[in-house]
């Protein structure tokens, strides 16, 4: 009689005690050089674990309070979870790094919100929107920053691409999903005030 893989893999699961999950945890995202998922955490270092998601969700959730009050935190993105520094010590840190940030031009960062907020959407939606004509070196930039990509085509004569935003797009403005985008009527009072 034989034992298939799965049955076997279940049968030397070892167990593990809370500490030494949420160390192993503290050490895997604090290594690692994205954003871990608890699918990744699952298929890797917890490979020879019998491990729940619930489980592994409320020792990250533990990990988070660690790091309250302190110069880095644990966020939670669209791709996994994170370190990085606590958000009101950017403007400090900012010092560390002798490169600039990238300037994107007003144009490239209405593209880009019009796909983050009109999803999906066509060139032309954008132009029609914006008045003006979009420049292929905006789309190519946002394509090769993978913040947005092409997810199909219109159904209407030249099937033209339909944008959508990535994950990347989420990681890098620390956000889970698009419900996290600021509403359009918070954006107006902070960028246009009474």
């Amino acid at each position: 009689m034989s034992v298939d893989t799965n049955n076997r893999q279940k049968i030397f699961k070892k167990a593990i005690d809370d500490e030494k999950l949420k160390c192993l945890l503290e050490a895997a995202i604090f290594v690692y050089d994205r954003p871990l998922s608890i699918k990744e955490m699952k298929q890797t270092i917890f490979i020879h674990y019998h491990l729940t998601n619930k489980r592994i969700v409320a020792q990250l959730n533990k990990l988070t309070e660690d790091y309250q009050n302190r110069g880095i935190e644990l966020i939670k993105v669209a791709s996994g979870y994170r370190f990085q520094a606590a958000s009101l010590l950017n403007e400090d840190l900012a010092h560390l790094f002798k490169e600039k940030a990238p300037r994107y031009s007003g144009a490239m960062l209405e593209t880009l919100s019009l796909v983050a907020y009109k999803q999906p959407i066509t060139r032309g939606a954008i132009e029609d929107i914006r008045g003006v004509a979009v420049s292929s070196h905006i789309i190519k930039t946002l394509i090769e920053r993978n913040w947005i990509k092409v997810v199909g085509h219109k159904e209407v004569p030249g099937r033209p691409a339909l944008y959508a935003t990535t994950n990347d797009f989420l990681d890098y403005f620390s956000l889970k999903s698009l419900k996290d985008l600021p509403k359009p009527l918070e954006i107006e009072k902070e960028v246009i005030p009474k």
